[in-house]
């Protein structure tokens, strides 16, 4: 979400930890996406400014920089693909690089595709492109969920098709507040999260979960969501902002019954930390691998930040 995070005058804070190992490329083009150059700088999390619940391991993270990589809104990763929405209704899509200790390290082979309309054509840059959540469903089926006209698209398989319109909570939502976490629920259905509160599960149509209306701690939004690869609950991103000097973001896990646990991420700064809207779960060995993903609004002082965090199960 476009927020008034553009007013901010604290670059220091929001990048106050180092960038090194840059990391460019530029892959081949592959069907209708057009290729992007894509620059990875690896980023610490820093010192201080970062809560992490018991057994919660920060693996690495990356600054990344690119003319196409801004406004970046939701994030969802198959194996080492990393599949990405935009404000400005894109689709991007790059290769994560991992060391041999499993951190994120780079990220490589980036490319990106406009998001088009039932009729085929491209939607213009601003208004009804507005891009916030992404889930890509077990049989493949790729959701985009997007704000100002709030609706939910299904994108077929790998997001090869023509946009086909999905259930999506009918409620009334302010123009730049709508349907920020949108997750797989069960083997065919999706979690549709707004950003001021609400949880809805749906499929044919949409029922209301989490008995009374699921709010998000006070004074932060619902920005995010990906379901747990572990159970069958999910991973929520919160975010906090209060001008001019207050960013923070949490993550907490979502149960089957619609209850957030307490937070087992909480960044603030002088930790690398910006706009978080983006997140990822990714099943390991030893437990979850959750990809954290930072909107800059296309403002120069931002950062579009990815973070990888392991939890224990």
């Amino acid at each position: 979400m476009r927020t008034a995070l553009r007013a901010l005058g604290v670059a220091a804070l929001l990048g106050a930890a180092a960038c090194a190992a840059v990391a460019t490329t530029m892959p081949m083009p592959v069907g209708p996406d057009r290729v992007i150059r894509l620059e990875a700088n690896r980023t610490p999390l820093g010192l201080g400014g970062a809560d992490l619940a018991p057994g919660v391991r920060y693996a690495g993270g990356l600054t990344l920089r690119g003319a196409d990589l801004h406004g970046l809104s939701d994030l969802k990763v198959e194996g080492d693909r990393a599949w990405v929405v935009s404000d400005f209704g894109h689709l991007v899509r790059f290769t994560l690089g991992l060391d041999r200790a499993g951190r994120l390290v780079s990220a490589r082979d980036g490319v990106i595709r406009p998001l088009g309309g039932p009729d085929g054509a491209v939607h213009p840059a601003r208004g009804d492109a507005d891009a916030e959540g992404l889930a890509i469903l077990p049989d493949g089926r790729v959701l985009i969920s997007f704000e100002r006209d709030h609706r939910i698209w299904s994108y077929g398989p790998d997001a090869d098709g023509p946009p086909v319109p999905v259930a999506f909570p009918e409620v009334d939502l302010p123009s730049n507040g709508g349907f920020e976490g949108l997750s797989a629920a069960g083997p065919d259905g999706w979690l549709v999260l707004a950003e001021g509160g609400g949880a809805w599960l749906c499929a044919e149509a949409c029922a209301p979960f989490g008995g009374a209306r699921l709010m998000p701690s006070e004074g932060y939004s619902f920005t995010g969501a990906d379901r747990d690869p572990a159970g069958d609950g999910w991973f929520v991103v919160e975010r906090l902002y209060r001008p001019p000097l207050t960013l923070r973001m949490q993550v907490r896990r979502l149960s089957a019954e619609g209850v957030l646990s307490e937070p087992l991420i909480q960044l603030r700064p002088p930790a690398s930390v910006d706009n978080f809207e983006g997140i990822a779960a990714v099943a390991t060995s030893a437990g979850t691998r959750l990809y954290l993903l930072s909107d800059d609004n296309a403002n120069p002082l931002q950062k579009t930040l990815l973070l990888a965090f392991d939890v224990p199960n």
